[in-house]
């Protein structure tokens, strides 16, 4: 099955599209009790992480170009070249809708969690095992399957120096990560590639023990 072709989308091709802060955060990634599964994306949006451990503030959703937040198939499919056939592969994949969020301040350190939710726990593995393939072939490096400290299931890529052709000019570090029905994306941009990937690492953990398994 062809990765969707937006899969950047909740990486860094936005990273020089932040505009201005939201109020600093407590600086803590909240793990909650797992709620029932979504019915709606609002729902889905309550069981997000609300901050980092990073304490970067939060980027308000509406201050990105396209926005952050919800994602309905129509949105992902429509930040591709082809959306007919997006849609298509989106389908296949049983994708039901999503919620992404932002922190950061300007061009410097960055966190996102983009979580997505499927009609089948296969689709949301199969997703999540594309996305990882198609965004390691997009920044180069080791994709790292079922790393140590993050759950079963889960890959891992770390990029030391960054992927300055593809507009990554600081440490950075991408986990993706299959949850049941749910598929978790998470980026971190920071000083090292150790301080990207701790960043990382707590904010899977914490995504994840919020959502239903």
């Amino acid at each position: 099955m062809t990765p969707p072709a937006v899969v950047r989308l909740g990486g860094l091709v936005l990273l020089a599209l932040l505009m201005g802060c939201a109020t600093p955060s407590d600086g803590a990634a909240d793990a909650a009790p797992a709620a029932a599964t979504p019915g709606s994306p609002g729902e889905l949006e309550d069981l997000l992480v609300p901050a980092v451990p990073s304490g970067l503030p939060r980027v308000p959703d509406d201050s990105l170009t396209p926005p952050a937040g919800e994602k309905s198939l129509a949105d992902v499919a429509g930040y591709a070249e082809d959306p007919a056939r997006e849609r298509e592969v989106l389908d296949d994949y049983g994708y039901r809708f999503g919620w992404e969020r932002y922190w950061g301040s300007g061009s410097g350190p960055l966190t996102t969690v983009f979580a997505s939710q499927f009609h089948t726990v296969g689709g949301a593995g199969e997703f999540t095992a594309d996305l990882a393939e198609h965004d390691a072939d997009v920044y180069g490096g080791v994709l790292s399957h079922d790393p140590p400290g993050l759950p079963p299931g889960c890959r891992l890529l770390v990029l030391a120096d960054g992927a300055p052709e593809e507009g990554v000019a600081e440490p950075a570090a991408f986990a993706w990560c299959a949850h049941g029905a749910f598929s978790v994306a998470v980026t971190a941009v920071a000083g090292s590639a150790a301080a990207a990937e701790e960043e990382v690492r707590a904010v899977v953990t914490a995504q994840l023990e919020r959502l239903p398994a």
